[in-house]
C-alpha cells in the first residue's frame, strides 16, 4: 500500500491542544478549521474550554486575526514541546514496525533550492521513500523564528546568529564572490577586492539577504568609485540581470551552479586584504526539541550537500 501524503500525527493528547497550535499558526479560527477540515465552531469550542481551564485569555481577538496573550505565548511554547515529541514518538514506533515514515518541515532560502536542497531529496528520496518533506522559503531573518516557534524542524540559512535556543547540526563557510558574465575584465581573475568594481555599475542583494550586510560593509570601507545601480531580492533576479549585462552582482556560488558550470556566469571570490571573504551556511533545529527521526534523517542529507560545497576560503 502506498504511504500517506502525510503520516498521521499520533493523536495521544486531548483535541484542544491541535486546535490551539492550529489556531496559533493560522492566526484565525476560520482558517485553522479549513487546514483540520472540521467546522469552526469545534475549533472555537476548544480554545474557549482551554481558556476556561486555564483562566485567562490564550489570544487577543483583534479585527485582522487572533494574536498570542502572553499567557498564550507561554502556552504555546508548552504546545510546541508536547507536539513535537509526539510526533518524534511516532516516528519511533514507525522504526520499530519496521516503516520509514514520517514528516519534516524546512525553511529555507530561495538561492538554496536551485541545487542543495533538491539534491538531499533526491538522496531521501532513494534511501527513505516514504519520508515526505516540505519546503518553505523565507527570508534570512526570518528563519531562526520559524525553528523556534515549531513552525519548522530545520532551518538552512546564511550567517545565522547564534541563539541559545538554537542548534547547529552542520556548516559549510562558502566565498563571497563577484558574479560576472565571461567577457567581464574580472572573469580570468582568482580573486578580487571590492575596489576592482570601481566604474561598474552595482547589484546588491537586498536586506532579505544575510550577506547584504558583508557587502554594505565592504563597500563602506572602500566607497570610492562604487556605483550601486540595483538592489535585488531573489538569487534568480541578481542572475537575470548579470546575464543581461545590467551589473555586478555580490554574492555566493549556492544557486548559481548551472549557471557557472555552463560557463554563462562567472564567480570571482572577493578578499579584503589577503583574507578571503566568506559566508557561513548553517543547517539549524530547535536545541531544546528532539528531532523526529524523519527530521534528523532529512538534515544528516543536507548535512552530507552542504558539506560538498566547500570552496577555496572556506
Amino acid at each position: 500500500m502506498a504511504s500517506p501524503a502525510h503520516p498521521r500525527p499520533l493523536r495521544v493528547h486531548a483535541p484542544g491542544i491541535h486546535y490551539f497550535d492550529a489556531v496559533r499558526r493560522a492566526g484565525s479560527i476560520r482558517e485553522a478549521a479549513r487546514r483540520l477540515n472540521v467546522a469552526s465552531s469545534a475549533v472555537n469550542r476548544q480554545v474557549l474550554k482551554m481558556e476556561a481551564e486555564l483562566g485567562t485569555r490564550l489570544f487577543d481577538r483583534l479585527p485582522d486575526g487572533l494574536r498570542l496573550t502572553a499567557a498564550g505565548e507561554i502556552m504555546a511554547r508548552h504546545v510546541t514541546t508536547v507536539l513535537r515529541d509526539a510526533e518524534r514518538a511516532r516516528s519511533e514506533l514507525d522504526a520499530l514496525a519496521g516503516l520509514r515514515t514520517g514528516h519534516v518541515d524546512l525553511v529555507t532560502l530561495e538561492g538554496l533550492c536551485h541545487r542543495v536542497v533538491p539534491e538531499a531529496a533526491a538522496a531521501l528520496q532513494a534511501r527513505q521513500p516514504g519520508i515526505t518533506v516540505g519546503t518553505g522559503i523565507l527570508g534570512s531573518a526570518e528563519i531562526p523564528g520559524a525553528i523556534l516557534s515549531g513552525d519548522a524542524h530545520l532551518g538552512l540559512a546564511f550567517e545565522v546568529r547564534r541563539h541559545p535556543a538554537l542548534r547547529q547540526l552542520a556548516a559549510a563557510r562558502l566565498p563571497l564572490g563577484a558574479v560576472v558574465p565571461p567577457g567581464s575584465p574580472l572573469a580570468g581573475r582568482e580573486s578580487i577586492g571590492i575596489a576592482d568594481c570601481a566604474g561598474m555599475p552595482l547589484i546588491l542583494p537586498h536586506a532579505n539577504f544575510a550577506n547584504r550586510d558583508q557587502v554594505e560593509t565592504l563597500l563602506q570601507r572602500r566607497g570610492e568609485g562604487l556605483r550601486v545601480q540595483y538592489e535585488a531580492g531573489s538569487v534568480e533576479l541578481m542572475k537575470r540581470m548579470v546575464l543581461l549585462g545590467l551589473g555586478t552582482a555580490f554574492m555566493t556560488r549556492a544557486g548559481l551552479e548551472a549557471e557557472l558550470e555552463a560557463g554563462r556566469l562567472v564567480h570571482v571570490p572577493l578578499r579584503q586584504g589577503r583574507a578571503a571573504v566568506v559566508s557561513e551556511l548553517g543547517l539549524y533545529a530547535h536545541a531544546e526539541v528532539a528531532l523526529p527521526a524523519a527530521a534528523a534523517a532529512f538534515a544528516g542529507h543536507l548535512a552530507e550537500t552542504i558539506g560538498r560545497l566547500h570552496g577555496p576560503g572556506g
